[in-house]
């Protein structure tokens, strides 16, 4: 008997991501669009990230307009980590009609209910089906 986790996972829609953007390639990218030179824009990445992890550290979140808030947060196990919430921007972007170019495998899945995809489980693993 398959999970219903395994069956909705074999059939949602995701994004078949590309190679990560490193860096240096976002620092090539940057620079071409702003006319900073590369050594700028990455002495400027690191101060970011040093005043991230010094504002947490001293408890306060750091909101980035435009990116999103950077909150410290402690585990059970007393480790520190940082949550990101997004900015509303960076969803609204992403989401514009029509301007997604990535590749959406199980594309046609899109808008089904998680008990649709399992009915689509079923039917093409009539052996092994979801209960």
């Amino acid at each position: 008997m398959a999970s219903k986790i395994k069956a909705i996972n074999a059939y949602r829609p995701r994004i078949e991501l590309g190679a990560t953007v490193q860096k240096q390639e976002l620092v090539r990218y940057l620079s071409g669009r702003t006319g900073l030179n590369e050594g700028e824009l990455d002495l400027v990445l690191r101060e970011l990230r040093d005043a991230v992890i010094f504002f947490n550290r001293a408890g306060r979140g750091v909101k980035i307009e435009g990116l999103g808030t950077y909150l410290p947060n402690i585990r059970l196990d007393g480790t520190f980590n940082v949550q990101h919430r997004l900015d509303r921007d960076v969803q609204d972007g992403l989401n514009t009609p029509g301007t997604f170019t990535g590749t959406i495998l199980n594309r046609e899945n899109i808008g089904k209910t998680a008990d649709e995809l399992v009915a689509i489980w079923n039917q093409q693993h009539p052996d092994d089906p979801v209960t």
